[in-house]
């Protein structure tokens, strides 16, 4: 993620912020610029505004702002009423149920901050209204007692669903804890659950589905069959040399979900390491084999070279973390089958924002991996 900063006084803003805390003025999203604007009314329309990093154009909210669920921008004279990402959204929450608004709005922080980075990757983002295989989401709250089914999140041919209890985190916690997951959070769900929308966009139908078989698996085998042994089983022993997660051991989709989410982390984690201009160079014999620069836009770098920044990043959060008595921050290890995946996963998304096949590169890794450990994709 960028940083920003009010255009009217220079002071530093979060990408939810709605208000400029110094200044006071109002702030807004401008997608097409990826940068937050201070803004102010405009002198003929009381319902648009002028935005200080775009003086040209005139601006109004999506309407998701009146319940302050969001902070994005739409230019007026356009028909849309909703913003890039709120356009997404089939079913929101019952807000006359006490606290579903405050979940709501942290589920759109999440999502936000998704489509933050599916806008920089350039990736296919059409709705249901425009395509029957396009993209929505279903923010569901499961009835009260036990009046019916509960709520599932997970995907089904473009539709998300998200339920609301994932956004409270001490039921979030009680599932992580309950799942063994070393992290559990609502940008990860988000960025796994879209995973699976795009496998079908980007895979499925391409010419690469026989090199996502050599690396994640067959994925016809029995989808439902392979979790409920998972759930029962657990991974196998050696799953830290095949998969990224114990849960993507359970089946190739779920594979692919959770690299590509681990994908995302990396890539705007990097870009806000960037933007505060960090640099390590740790004060070691060997300090220079792991010193590192984040002076690139991990969204067009070489997966090398997003890889060479990382490995260092993480060891200098966690070292951080433990100085804290906190646990690992990053609490993963990429073994060499997971770097290919991942760069399996960084070809897709080049060749679609570039309108190609990508360089072929992974190719040549995917057959050294034969070599060296085997077939990756079962556990």
């Amino acid at each position: 993620m960028k940083l920003f900063e009010c255009q009217n006084c220079g002071h530093p803003l979060y990408f939810e912020n709605t208000r400029c805390e110094s200044c006071g003025l109002r702030l807004g999203y401008l997608p097409a610029r990826e940068t937050i604007s201070a803004l102010q009314p405009d002198d003929k329309d009381q319902d648009l505004w002028r935005a200080l990093a775009s003086p040209n154009e005139r601006y109004r909210f999506c309407a998701n702002a009146q319940y302050d669920v969001c902070n994005w921008l739409i230019r007026a004279g356009t028909s849309e009423q909703y913003c890039a990402a709120c356009r997404h959204n089939r079913t929101i929450p019952d807000l006359s149920v006490e606290g579903n608004r405050e979940r709501w709005y942290r589920m759109e922080v999440a999502k936000h901050r998704l489509f933050y980075t599916l806008l920089k990757l350039r990736l296919p983002l059409a709705t249901k209204a425009e395509d029957p295989d396009g993209l929505a989401f279903d923010f569901l709250a499961a009835p009260a007692g036990p009046a019916g089914p509960p709520v599932m999140t997970g995907h089904d041919n473009g539709l998300i669903t998200l339920n609301l209890a994932e956004a409270d985190d001490a039921e979030r916690e009680r599932q992580r804890h309950n799942m063994g997951e070393p992290y559990r959070t609502l940008l990860g769900h988000f960025r796994h659950e879209i995973a699976h929308y795009y496998w079908s966009r980007l895979v499925a139908t391409s010419d690469r589905l026989g090199e996502f078989r050599d690396l994640f698996g067959d994925e016809r085998r029995d989808y439902a069959g392979a979790l409920q042994e998972h759930y029962a089983n657990g991974p196998a022993q050696d799953w830290p040399s095949h998969f990224v997660t114990a849960y993507a051991s359970a089946h190739p989709w779920e594979d692919f979900a959770e690299t590509w989410a681990h994908y995302f982390h990396m890539v705007d984690t990097l870009e806000t390491a960037g933007a505060f201009g960090l640099s390590l160079r740790p004060k070691l014999r060997k300090g220079a084999d792991i010193a590192a620069k984040f002076d690139f836009d991990p969204y067009r770098a070489e997966m090398e070279r997003i890889i060479e920044a990382w490995l260092p990043l993480t060891f200098a959060v966690n070292s951080i973390n433990r100085s804290m008595g906190l646990s690992d921050l990053y609490p993963f290890v990429l073994a060499p089958t997971v770097i290919a995946k991942l760069t399996f996963v960084h070809d897709r998304i080049r060749a679609q924002r570039a309108g190609g096949d990508g360089d072929g590169a992974l190719r040549a890794m995917i057959a050294g991996l034969k070599q060296r450990v085997g077939s990756p994709g079962t556990a």
